[in-house]
């Protein structure tokens, strides 16, 4: 049986703090509430992107509880109660199988796509086909990975080994995949890009929803109890006291890679090259904007002058460099980051020496 968007309903993760995008991504507005690539913020695309597959009625957003109003003022076509807020950072498995079980008793029939809000698409009309082929191999049964055609060897994704040919899906080619790899060092993502046999995980799942929530009671049956309890309340009024209460009650920080898709029998993956991004870094992001002849990418009052390979995003007054190359240069009104582009990903630690020394009011 061929899936029907009719029963497709979507799952956006927005809870993250987006440590790698410091000083500009805080707690109080992470990267995804954050427009960096345009004038819509990462969320609104997200929304925005699934929208021809995915009316808003059938849309619900998980993040942390001090977005949950924010969240609802960006996207107010979302149902205000499809936008739960988290008392608590637990990974990613307890909100994927939250949504699940909402969704599921919203319609026992549904298929759920997982997806998560801070990602860039270059080419989003072949994201959406590439996610109803998943959505067809979903219907089979299997637990669907997204994944992504690798065109570098990337040391900051996970990877997914492909098993054999499942099948043709929507014009897509789908694999059973054999495992999920932690991020590689660079020998290993070589060895892998180099076998053609590998896959960057993109984050993004897809499958039906009772088939998921009989992969968490199998693989995370304490889990799977907590909320389905805290489902069954959805819509009464002790809703809001039953989700704080029995969210503390799981214990940990459990990812759905770990908790259930590296476990699971019956998991499979559609490859995409549709420009995928997760913009993890400043350096990510500088690839996705509009560059000058030199290669520099700036936002804000900046003058460069004989500078090569910058990305400077100037936000509360004028920056002038001469002469200088290789640079990302952040400066807001109580922070400035200045680091060589190949150190971006170290950006996390400050953030960690930030907290260690008691600086909250810059996280």
């Amino acid at each position: 049986m061929v899936a029907t968007t009719s029963r497709v309903y979507a799952l956006i993760l927005a809870g993250g703090v987006g440590t790698r995008l410091w000083p500009l991504s805080r707690r109080a507005q992470p990267k995804q509430l954050l427009a960096l690539i345009g004038h819509r913020s990462l969320l609104q695309m997200t929304v925005d992107r699934i929208r021809p597959m995915v009316p808003p009625e059938r849309i619900f957003i998980m993040t942390n509880e001090d977005y949950a109003d924010e969240v609802r003022r960006q996207v107010p076509n979302v149902p205000a109660d499809q936008v739960i807020g988290e008392p608590a950072v637990r990974g990613t498995a307890p909100p994927i199988g939250l949504g699940a079980a909402l969704i599921q008793r919203r319609d026992a029939n549904s298929i759920m796509v997982s997806l998560h809000a801070d990602h860039f698409f270059k080419d989003e009309e072949h994201f959406r086909r590439a996610l109803r082929a998943a959505t067809q191999v979903a219907e089979e049964r299997w637990l669907v990975n997204l994944g992504v055609r690798p065109h570098y060897p990337a040391t900051g994704y996970g990877y997914v080994e492909l098993s054999g040919e499942l099948g043709t899906y929507a014009g897509f080619q789908a694999y059973r995949v054999r495992r999920f790899k932690e991020k590689p060092d660079l020998e290993t993502a070589q060895a892998f890009v180099a076998s053609g046999n590998y896959l960057w995980n993109s984050g993004i799942f897809c499958w039906r929803t009772d088939v998921i929530l009989d992969a968490f009671r199998r693989l995370l049956p304490e889990q799977a109890h907590v909320l389905e309890h805290i489902a069954d309340a959805a819509g009464t009024p002790a809703w809001p006291r039953i989700l704080n209460q029995e969210w503390h009650h799981l214990h940990g920080e459990t990812t759905i890679d770990h908790g259930i898709m590296e476990r699971a029998d019956r998991v499979a993956t559609v490859p995409m090259e549709a420009g995928w991004d997760d913009i993890g870094s400043w350096e990510s992001l500088a690839a996705l904007l509009d560059a000058d002849a030199d290669d520099n990418v700036t936002t804000g009052d900046v003058m460069a002058v004989d500078g090569r390979r910058l990305f400077v995003r100037a936000d509360s007054r004028f920056v002038a460099l001469i002469g200088v190359e290789d640079l990302i240069i952040v400066d807001t009104p109580d922070a400035l980051l200045i680091c060589r582009r190949d150190r971006a990903q170290d950006v996390k630690r400050v953030v960690k020496w930030l907290e260690t020394q008691g600086h909250d009011h810059l996280l």
